[in-house]
């Protein structure tokens, strides 16, 4: 079976060098919120273009702790996407806030900044705008909407390491940014892990008293925080794997590149090359289908693994039905998750198999 993932296929060298990193953790006799974790908060942050970077202990807490930082609680709104991991709301849940959902664009899954403006009310405090499957959003509109309508830009980047926007990295334009290190990213770490990224020296600063119980300094709690620390050994592991994301992210686009060239089914369609090859990471390769089901057999069937991101949109999840929207509806999204199929692009594909998948693909039939 072609995987999704396949962890056992990272290199030997890789593996030497984390448990070298881990060594370094142990011997050091500091394990929390230590030099490791500082090196990777200013290696991430100077790697994307930041000024800050926050360790937290996985994405939503990131995004949770941002929107905190930024005052951002009960009463207020913020607008994003069902089209997103539930992470994505969830974190906007806990900060006490009430997420209302927009549209996405048909062509790519990303929130669409037309439904965003419909959704606006004297109660939206930001738009949270998530970089899907690897793909940079248009963030030069998102920009313009968040300072037309005196409101924050977040960005989650949980699926866009190292994806640019003209030239620029995602992560570096909003208020704050939250990343995941969850390990099927396209930098992951060996177990949960995030951070925050940010412009906003005020922003760090209150990240990083929330995510160590409200701390300011050792013992006074001026605020209720929360747990979430990225720890020594996930930092120290990181900052080794950081040195392999530009050879991944590079593998990861010539593998999307043949898919493009090479899928021809007229009963499935991948979702369109990106004009710039910058601009997306491919963290997902994700094609759509009105038989989207039988195809995913079909892959099973001739040893293709193959998932779902995302099968049911946040407003049709039990606990979200009655979340706020957009008052013209959001069918994009709810033809998009009927239809879309994430297929195998990790960077540790074979070329053959990379020609396995697109046979499969293409030999399939209703």
């Amino acid at each position: 079976m072609i995987l999704m993932n396949d962890f056992k296929r990272e290199d030997e060298g890789l593996i030497a060098d984390q448990l070298a990193a881990v060594e370094r953790v142990l011997r050091s006799g500091w394990y929390v919120l230590g030099n490791e974790v500082k090196a990777f908060e200013q290696e991430w942050a100077s790697w994307i273009g930041a000024t800050h970077a926050v360790g937290v202990g996985n994405g939503m807490d990131a995004l949770e702790i941002g929107l905190r930082a930024l005052g951002i609680g009960a009463g207020d709104e913020v607008i994003t996407t069902p089209m997103t991991a539930f992470a994505t709301v969830l974190a906007i849940f806990r900060a006490g806030a009430t997420p209302v959902l927009a549209d996405i664009d048909p062509a790519t899954g990303i929130l669409d900044p037309v439904s965003v403006e419909r959704c606006l009310n004297p109660r939206t405090k930001a738009v949270m705008v998530v970089h899907l499957y690897g793909q940079a959003a248009p963030l030069g509109r998102f920009v313009d909407l968040a300072t037309k309508h005196g409101i924050h830009l977040i960005e989650d980047c949980a699926q866009a390491h190292g994806a640019k926007f003209e030239g620029r990295f995602v992560g570096s334009f909003g208020s704050f940014a939250g990343w995941s290190f969850y390990p099927t990213k396209n930098l992951g770490a060996i177990g949960d892990a995030g951070a925050l990224t940010t412009g906003k020296q005020e922003v760090a600063e209150g990240a990083r008293r929330l995510r160590n119980y409200g701390q300011s300094v050792r013992y006074l709690h001026p605020e209720i925080g929360m747990n979430s620390r990225l720890d020594e050994i996930h930092a120290a592991m990181l900052r080794e794997r950081l040195k392999r994301l530009q050879g991944w992210t590079l593998r990861r686009r010539e593998i999307a590149a043949k898919m493009h060239a090479g899928i021809d089914n007229e009963l499935v369609q991948a979702l369109p090359a990106p004009a710039d090859p910058e601009s997306h990471v491919h963290h997902l390769f994700v094609v759509t289908s009105k038989h989207r089901d039988e195809l995913q057999k079909h892959l099973a069937s001739s040893s293709v693994d193959a998932l779902c991101h995302y099968p049911v949109p946040v407003h049709q999840q039990d606990s979200c039905r009655d979340i706020g929207r957009d008052p013209e509806g959001l069918s994009c999204a709810e033809i998009h998750s009927s239809t879309c199929l994430s297929i195998p692009c990790h960077p540790f594909l074979k070329d053959s198999e990379v020609e396995q998948i697109i046979d499969a693909v293409n030999r399939f039939t209703k």
